[in-house]
């Protein structure tokens, strides 16, 4: 069963800065598209970042483009997601999600639901 494990999660005060990882259980060449979902406390989930096996062009929600970078070690089977200049609006449990049919990898609008495999979520709390 395909498992994908976050870490790197915690609270920051606003501007500060914090790495998220999620290792996958199998050779992230079996997904077409990994990402990254937020979800606050009362809000809809929300696509974040994303990259695909197939192309080296990844998406940003515009909310976080210029702040936070999406990268993929095939390696490692690691996804990352470098979050700087984090704001108190960023606040919310991160997902790493990932799919062998999203293509093109774009996480804008409810797209969460065609993902298969989700991570267990990582908290990240931004202070001002």
């Amino acid at each position: 069963q395909v498992q994908l494990v976050e870490s790197g999660g915690g609270s920051v005060q606003a501007g500060g800065s914090l790495r998220l990882s999620c290792a996958a259980s199998e050779y992230s060449y079996s997904y077409v598209c990994m990402g990254w979902f937020r979800q606050a406390p009362g809000k809809e989930r929300e696509g974040v970042a994303g990259l695909s096996t197939r192309s080296s062009s990844p998406y940003y929600a515009d909310s976080v483009k210029g702040r936070f970078t999406v990268s993929l070690d095939n390696a490692k089977n690691t996804i990352y997601l470098e979050m700087n200049s984090l704001k108190p609006e960023d606040t919310a449990m991160y997902y790493c999600a990932a799919d062998s049919a999203v293509f093109p990898c774009r996480l804008d609008g409810a797209t969460w639901y065609r993902f298969s495999y989700w991570g267990q979520g990582t908290q990240v709390t931004v202070s001002s």
